[in-house]
């Protein structure tokens, strides 16, 4: 996925990272960025806060809400939302399951989050602890 030219991903293109009964599909993979998409089933993200990363979601479809350091944006089809690092943030999806988006992290490295617990997850090691260990890690506190 790091090429050193420019590359093209087809609409369902790109690596797939399976954990937890998810997936994930990174787009690219940077040191200046990370881009993914969740592939069904399709869950929401409780409230935490990344150390190092921003993150930029373009909506695909579905309609959601993002809480981000006390304001509440209500976002849909075409719509752009910023999450800054160090501000705690959550997501919901209007309708359970229903709704896609693309993420862009910055710096770029956030993949590695996802390849951690697709490891463990392969080898039949993914549990709590796996979780939290790929958190601090990462630099990701949940808050609920």
């Amino acid at each position: 996925m790091d090429a050193p030219g420019g590359y093209a991903v087809e609409p369902e293109g790109g690596e797939r990272l399976g954990f937890g009964g998810g997936t994930v599909l990174i787009k690219a993979a940077t040191p200046a960025f990370t881009v993914w998409q969740e592939l069904p089933p399709l869950l929401d993200t409780p409230l935490h806060v990344h150390a190092h990363e921003d993150e930029l979601f373009h909506i695909l479809d579905g309609e959601h809400v993002f809480e981000c350091g006390g304001d509440r944006f209500e976002v849909g089809p075409g719509d752009f939302l910023t999450l800054p690092r160090r501000v705690p943030h959550a997501h919901r999806r209007v309708v359970p399951g229903a709704g896609r988006f693309l993420v862009m992290t910055c710096p770029g490295g956030f993949d590695g989050f996802f390849r951690m617990l697709c490891d463990a997850d392969r080898a039949g090691t993914l549990g709590p602890e796996t979780y939290a260990e790929a958190s601090l890690r990462f630099g990701i506190t949940w808050l609920s």
